[in-house]
């Protein structure tokens, strides 16, 4: 029940640069897959980030932020600035973006293989480094499973129909789905945003999973769905919420014996007990973040109390 495997992000980093009205400018590591590593190696996980970061302030701010908590970096030679978005939180947490992204990753050699890669939003559809994303991810789910979160910023999405077919390529190679309903009205505007997901399920992952907030969640299996309402918080802000949601996700299938290529068979035939008790796992993670500032996941004691609460 305690399986630990080796996890592989792949994504970038992004100094947000939090501004609230009538106060200074505060900077944050961010970008969603570092926090998804950040998250799984608060929860006790061995986890590797491969990324980008530049030769300066906030790219020494990210990478002692992340080695801090535990996470393996590793980068290419790229040397440009570290990308920056500039975070603007309305009188009721909720975040807007605006970015300052190259995203240029080049191929990097890895010591050893992982049991399970994770990756999603910039990275996998912003060119040229998207290239390199897809040609690892391809390599490595032959002894690996993958996970996907599109975390859409129209913003850096480019071609409409571009980035739903780029979109619709990373979703078929995975495993493991997650969206937001914002993501998905976005990528499919008008459509119903538990039925626009059954359509990525049909082309290939065990699990797609759709976030929307308040409202809960819902998971989409083969043959059955799962509904959870949120779990209660008192509301700070809603940055790094989604990427807190994944790790929690990823911890509990982990957990569960659920990662890895010698196990894609057996994550596909889950039971929707699991995938509930998946769920209660991510909304608690998500629920913990989103009572604090900035994208700061729990740690193990954290989501048991969180779990633990009536």
């Amino acid at each position: 029940m305690h399986d630990r495997p080796d996890f592989l992000v792949i994504g970038e980093c992004v100094a947000d640069i939090v501004r609230l009205p009538g106060a200074p400018d505060r900077v944050h590591p961010g970008g969603s897959p570092a926090n998804v590593a950040h998250g799984l190696a608060r929860l006790g996980h061995d986890t590797t980030l491969l990324t980008q970061l530049g030769p300066d302030d906030n790219g020494r701010l990210i990478r002692a932020h992340l080695t801090g908590g535990g996470v393996a970096v590793r980068t290419d030679d790229a040397t440009g600035p570290t990308p920056a978005a500039v975070v603007t939180l309305d009188g009721e947490g909720r975040a807007s973006y605006a970015f300052e992204v190259a995203w240029t990753l080049g191929p990097v050699a890895l010591d050893r293989r992982p049991r399970h890669v994770h990756t999603g939003s910039i990275a996998a559809v912003t060119e040229p480094g998207a290239a390199t994303v897809h040609a690892a991810v391809e390599s490595l789910r032959t002894t690996a499973t993958v996970s996907y979160d599109p975390n859409v910023r129209p913003a850096l999405m480019g071609d409409h129909d571009t980035a739903v077919r780029r979109v619709e390529r990373c979703a078929g190679l995975s495993d493991v789905v997650k969206a937001s309903d914002e993501d998905l009205e976005w990528l499919y505007p008008g459509r119903d945003a538990v039925a626009a997901a059954g359509r990525w399920l049909a082309a290939g992952p065990a699990l797609v999973l759709v976030t929307r907030g308040r409202d809960g969640a819902t998971a989409l299996l083969p043959g059955a769905r799962v509904d959870i309402g949120a779990l209660p918080a008192e509301v700070v802000d809603t940055v790094g919420a989604g990427d807190a949601f994944m790790s929690g996700t990823l911890h509990a299938l982990a957990a569960h014996g659920l990662l890895g290529g010698d196990r894609r068979e057996r994550l596909r035939a889950t039971d929707p007990d699991t995938v509930r008790d998946v769920l209660r796992h991510a909304a608690a993670s998500a629920a913990v973040t989103v009572a604090r500032a900035g994208a700061n996941p729990p740690d193990t004691a954290e989501l048991r109390a969180a779990l633990d609460r009536p």
